[in-house]
C-alpha cells in the first residue's frame, strides 16, 4: 500500500527538504509536487494527505465520489492532462481497493465476468473468487466480432472457457442476461458434478463487483492500443490529416511478364497490422503488363463493394490508403476514388533501390519525413502487403505449371492427376520420385508410369 501510495499522491518524500533552492529529482518524475518550493498550495496538498487518510480507513467509496468532482471540474477548464492525471488515480484507487469488496461478498467460489469492446476488438476479463478472495485475474481478447451481440460473446466465452474446465465454480456473475442461461447452467453442473448457476446482480456489492471486472476489461483494452494510438497520432500529423487514421488499407501489384496479375490488400487498424483482414485480388480487366492500371482497376473494385454491394466482408471504408510505388500509382488509386466519388487521401510507399521503403510520398510528390518507429510500422506494412500479393501471385502460377504439365500427358484424366497430386503434393515431387513410386498410385500402372517420368524430364 505504501508503494501504491508513493505513486499516485505525489507528496514529500525527501528528508532534507528545509533550506531547498530547487526540487528534488521526484518532482521531476512527476512524484512529488514539491510542496518544499512552495509549487502547491497549502490546501491542495491538504486535500491529498485527507485522500491518503481515507484511503487507509478503507473510504475508498467517498474518495472516488470526490474524484468524480475533481475530475469534471477540471474538464470544464479544460485542464485535460490533469482531468488524464485523476482519471488514472481513480482507477488505481477502484482496482486496489477491490480486496475489501471482495471481502464483503457473502458468498465465495464465484467467477465474475467482465466486458469491454471497441470498433475492432473485445476483451473479456475474469476475476476469481475463492474463500472471500479474489486469487487472480485473468483477460483475452477478440477479433472479428462485429456481427456477435455482447450477450452473445459472453455465451460463447463462457461455453469455450469452461469445457472441461478443472476448477468450476459455484457461481458465474455476469452484467446481463443471456438467452441461453438455462442449458448452460445445465451443462456446466453436468460437468462439475454439482449445481452451477449464473446470475446477473442488480445491487449491492455483487453488483458493484461485476461493475469492477467491466471497468478492468475496460482499462485492460485501452492499454492495449494506448501505444499504438501514438503512433495513430503522429501518423495524423505526419500526413496532415483532419481525422486519425484508425484504418488504413495498403495495395501492392505482383505479376510475372503481364501473366497472372494479382493484387494484395493488407489492412491496419488503430496502428496494429491486421493480417485476418488481408484480401488477394485477380485482375480482371487489364490484359497487359501495366501496374497502374491495375492498381486502378482494385481499387475501384474494393471501394464498390462497400459503396453498392454493402459487402461486409471488407468492412468501412479506409480513412487513408497506402500504395506500393511512387506518383504514377498515387495517381492510378486517385483515379479510382475519384470514379467512385469518394475523398480518401492517398500516399505512395517509396523504396530505394534495395528495394526497402525509403519514404512515403504525398500527391504532390513530397517525401514525408517519419520517425524511425513509423518508417518501421510503415516498412511492415509494405513487406505484409507484398508478401500477400506475391503469395498469391506464386499460387496461382504454381497451379497453371501443374495443370499444363500433367495435362499434356496421355491417359492422364483428371481423376488420376487428383490422386497423383494427392500422393506427392506436387509436380515437382512427382519429377523426383521413382516409377515404382508413382505406379503404386491408384489407376497408374507401370507402363503409364514410365510415359509420367520421361513427359515430365523433358
Amino acid at each position: 500500500m505504501l508503494d501504491f501510495i508513493k505513486q499516485r499522491f505525489k507528496i514529500r518524500q525527501c528528508r532534507n527538504y528545509l533550506g531547498r533552492t530547487r526540487p528534488c529529482l521526484n518532482y521531476h518524475i512527476k512524484r512529488c509536487d514539491a510542496p518544499c518550493m512552495g509549487y502547491i498550495s497549502k490546501e491542495e496538498y491538504a486535500k491529498q494527505i485527507e485522500e491518503i487518510i481515507h484511503l487507509l480507513e478503507g473510504k475508498t467509496g467517498d474518495l472516488i465520489r470526490d474524484l468524480d468532482g475533481q475530475i469534471k471540474e477540471a474538464a470544464s477548464k479544460l485542464e485535460f492532462e490533469k482531468a488524464a492525471y485523476l482519471r488514472d488515480k481513480k482507477i488505481a484507487i477502484e482496482r486496489i481497493s477491490e480486496k475489501q469488496k471482495v471481502s464483503n461478498l457473502s458468498e465465495n467460489n464465484i467467477d465474475v465476468i467482465g466486458l469491454a469492446r471497441n470498433e475492432y476488438e473485445a476483451c473479456i476479463e475474469i476475476f476469481f473468487v475463492r474463500g472471500s478472495k479474489m486469487i487472480r485475474r485473468e483477460h483475452y481478447f477478440f477479433e472479428n466480432l462485429e456481427e456477435m451481440s455482447e450477450q452473445e460473446l459472453i455465451s460463447g466465452f463462457i461455453k469455450q472457457y469452461y469445457m472441461n474446465h478443472p476448477d468450476l465454480p459455484n457461481k458465474i456473475m455476469i452484467k446481463e442476461e443471456i438467452e441461453d442461461k438455462d442449458v448452460i447452467e445445465e451443462w456446466l453442473s453436468s460437468q462439475a458434478g454439482r449445481k452451477v448457476i449464473i446470475k446477473v446482480p442488480q445491487k449491492g456489492e455483487k453488483l458493484r463487483f461485476v461493475e469492477m471486472a467491466q471497468m478492468n476489461s475496460s482499462v485492460t483494452l485501452e492499454n492495449k492500443y494506448k501505444d499504438k494510438n501514438k503512433v495513430v497520432m503522429e501518423l495524423k500529423e505526419v500526413l496532415k490529416l483532419e481525422n486519425l487514421p484508425r484504418k488504413i488499407e495498403c495495395y501492392d501489384i505482383s505479376n510475372l511478364s503481364g501473366t497472372n496479375m494479382v493484387a494484395g490488400m493488407c489492412v491496419m487498424q488503430d496502428g496494429i497490422i491486421k493480417k485476418n483482414l488481408s484480401r488477394r485480388f485477380k485482375i480482371k480487366t487489364v490484359l497487359s503488363q501495366d501496374d497502374p492500371k491495375c492498381m486502378e482497376e482494385v481499387i475501384e473494385r474494393r471501394i464498390k463493394h462497400s459503396l453498392e454491394k454493402e459487402d461486409k466482408g471488407f468492412g468501412k471504408l479506409p480513412d487513408v490508403i497506402f500504395v506500393d510505388g511512387g506518383i504514377t500509382q498515387i495517381r492510378a488509386a486517385k483515379e479510382a476514388t475519384n470514379r467512385c466519388n469518394v475523398n480518401i487521401p492517398i500516399f505512395g510507399m517509396v523504396k530505394n533501390d534495395k528495394h526497402r521503403t525509403r519514404a512515403l510520398m504525398d500527391e504532390n510528390r513530397k517525401e514525408l519525413e517519419l520517425s524511425e518507429e513509423l518508417m518501421n510500422l510503415i516498412t511492415h506494412f509494405q513487406d505484409c502487403v507484398h508478401d500477400t500479393a506475391i503469395s498469391y501471385h506464386k499460387k496461382l502460377r504454381d497451379a497453371e505449371v501443374q495443370k499444363s504439365q500433367l495435362d499434356e500427358i496421355k491417359g492422364i484424366g483428371e481423376v488420376k492427376k487428383l490422386e497423383l497430386l494427392k500422393k506427392f503434393g506436387s509436380v515437382q515431387k512427382i519429377k523426383e520420385a521413382s516409377i515404382e513410386e508413382i505406379s503404386s498410385v491408384k489407376g497408374i500402372t507401370i507402363g503409364l508410369a514410365e510415359k509420367i517420368k520421361e513427359e515430365l524430364s523433358k
